[in-house]
């Protein structure tokens, strides 16, 4: 009798899957439609009145039988085909899931460490950029307001444009021509009878000037430092520099 029963609760349980509760109710409920008539003729038919005793054993007996039985009926639904490869459908989702989780997550943390490492580099390389500026500037030397300061700062303008001279030899015709005199001019000489004198520390005469002025400098006779550079690249283009002149020239 329990075995004609069996394939109807199996169906029942496949339309209560909403809760394995449900189930397990439904077997008992139908397990005990089943056998408790058949159970009860029975008792009847041997004897009207059962013992405590005796219906103690019986119920557990009964309790026993439909214990097993929906026990039999959830793992014949959950060891179904279906039902195990929905299962390990689940399973494979959630770890690929998982997978692409983790993989998604290096991925940012690698792209992270790159930013932050391509940003140290720039900053380095900014940084190194900065230094090598500092260290390529150079100051501009400041000079006294004196024939020591003119003569130095001409030197140096002198060596920027590749005209050749020394401190000695600039000092030295300086203080024949113009005894150290930026305003100084000659008014008696012939270039003076010609309408052009000398003029200032090493008396070049203006069309000179013009002609030897060297760019950067004051475009002034008078100016001491332009007057120096003007009459040594004059020289060093008449005489080899101004070293080597030694009178007027």
């Amino acid at each position: 009798m329990f075995s004609s029963r069996t394939p109807g609760l199996s169906r029942l349980n496949k339309t209560q899957k909403a809760s394995m509760t449900g189930v397990a109710a439904a077997g008992v409920a139908a397990i005990t439609f089943s056998l408790v008539p058949g159970t009860a003729v029975a008792a009847e038919s041997q004897s009207p009145v059962q013992s405590p005793a005796t219906a103690q054993v019986s119920t557990s007996a009964t309790d026993s039988v439909q214990t097993s039985a929906v026990n039999a009926i959830i793992a014949k639904q959950f060891s179904s085909p279906d039902t195990a490869a929905k299962i390990q459908s689940v399973v494979q989702k959630t770890a690929s899931d998982k997978t692409k989780a983790e993989e998604a997550a290096k991925t940012k943390a690698e792209a992270a460490k790159k930013a932050e490492a391509k940003a140290k580099a720039k900053a380095d390389a900014a940084k190194r950029a900065k230094e090598a500026a500092n260290r390529s500037t150079v100051r501009k030397p400041v000079y006294k307001n004196n024939l020591d300061g003119w003569i130095k700062e001409s030197l140096d303008i002198m060596k920027k444009h590749k005209i050749p001279g020394s401190y000695e030899g600039l000092h030295r015709n300086i203080i024949r021509e113009s005894s150290g005199n930026p305003k100084a001019i000659n008014l008696w000489d012939i270039n003076a009878q010609n309408g052009i004198p000398s003029k200032g520390l090493l008396q070049v005469i203006p069309p000179t000037f013009k002609a030897y002025h060297v760019k950067g400098t004051p475009f002034d006779i008078y100016d001491p430092v332009a007057n120096i550079v003007a009459a040594a690249n004059y020289a060093a283009d008449k005489y080899g520099s101004m070293d080597n002149v030694n009178s007027a020239y």
